[in-house]
């Protein structure tokens, strides 16, 4: 893997991440682009104990542009775009729009392929490999930043998710605080190993595979399986075998089996409601431990991957006590859920 920095023509920091080491990356971005003036601000609830991000500059941002201007695109045919390059494989760069910025932490925009009409499902394993690489990078190399406490890699796939742009992309929030739903993970593990000596997310895989009724998807590096309470209609938590806080720290034998236990999960996930129906929109999320602090190896690197679609033609709305309490009522049975993603495997 080649990976080259250069500068977009606002100031913002552009990553290409070449599968070829003999790449070169020259391209200069020609657009006359004003300097990128944010006005992220993060506000403390007091009631609950939780952050917001205020981020009114994000009210202009690009929203649903026809495919011949979509900004992730590589430039060529005398149309510029966030891409100065012709062609690329994977691509990182700051987001001009951010929720965090500064102090208030950083936000980056990945371009997993240049294809625009094609889904992270459609990759190859070698440009899957790809994206592992540059997600565990930009973790790595965000890390090192003072302000930021945790790095999420997150993808949204479907306008039904409130997706903007229809180019194959995800993104990567650095947040400069503990996030809630990781505080609760970790309040959780805690207790645990306070009650019994061992590490939660140990003895939640270790379950799992024994029960057998949730598990969707086993390697001999991942498993894959449907939370007991899930969440969402179809939610699956992806864990690797050997415990690691984050993405730094997964082994040559995860990485390199990572690939092929993704796509198979994307392609199920896409096959779920049946042939006939619109490409799946889902949200895919990697959860990392955040750095600094004196547990984070007891912390368990994951993969949720969720759908917000509960059947055909009907989706799942956080109403009234979602919303309002945080308390979820799913309609579909973890069980069942499990037993439709092992029925449409790929043969």
């Amino acid at each position: 893997m080649k990976k080259t920095s250069t500068r977009l023509a606002d100031g913002r920091e552009l990553l290409y991440y070449d599968a070829r080491d003999d790449a070169v990356r020259d391209a200069v971005d020609q657009r006359p682009l004003d300097p990128v003036a944010t006005a992220s601000e993060v506000r403390r609830d007091p009631l609950l104990g939780d952050f917001v991000a205020i981020a009114s500059h994000r009210q202009g941002r690009t929203y649903h542009p026809p495919a011949d201007e979509c900004p992730l695109c590589p430039s060529r045919d005398g149309r510029l775009s966030e891409i100065p390059a012709a062609d690329y494989d994977v691509v990182v760069f700051e987001n001009r729009f951010p929720s965090l910025a500064g102090p208030a932490g950083r936000c980056e925009v990945v371009c997993f392929t240049s294809d625009h009409d094609a889904s992270f499902a459609d990759l190859t394993e070698e440009q899957v490999a790809l994206v592992l690489e540059a997600w565990t990078d930009r973790t790595a190399e965000l890390a090192e930043l003072p302000q930021v406490k945790q790095v999420f890699c997150f993808e949204n796939r479907g306008a039904e998710i409130g997706v903007t742009l229809g180019h194959p992309h995800g993104q990567i929030y650095a947040y400069p605080f503990v996030t809630p739903r990781t505080a609760l993970m970790r309040r959780s593990a805690a207790e645990h190993r306070a009650a019994t000596g061992r590490n939660l997310f140990d003895d939640l895989v270790e379950r799992e595979l024994a029960d057998g009724a949730r598990t969707v998807l086993t390697g001999e590096h991942w498993v894959a399986f449907v939370p007991y309470a899930a969440h969402w209609p179809y939610e699956v938590h992806l864990h690797p075998r050997r415990r690691v806080p984050d993405l730094r720290a997964l082994d040559d034998a995860a990485r390199t089996e990572f690939p092929q236990i993704y796509l198979e999960l994307l392609r199920r996930f896409d096959r779920v409601f049946g042939a006939a129906e619109p490409p799946t929109p889902y949200i895919a999320a990697w959860h990392q431990a955040p750095f600094g602090e004196p547990d984070r190896d007891d912390f368990g690197l994951h993969l949720e991957l969720f759908t917000i679609r509960r059947t055909s033609g009907k989706l799942k709305f956080l109403a009234g006590s979602e919303s309002g309490m945080s308390v979820f009522i799913n309609d579909v049975p973890p069980e069942t859920a499990a037993e439709r993603l092992r029925e449409v495997a790929s043969e």
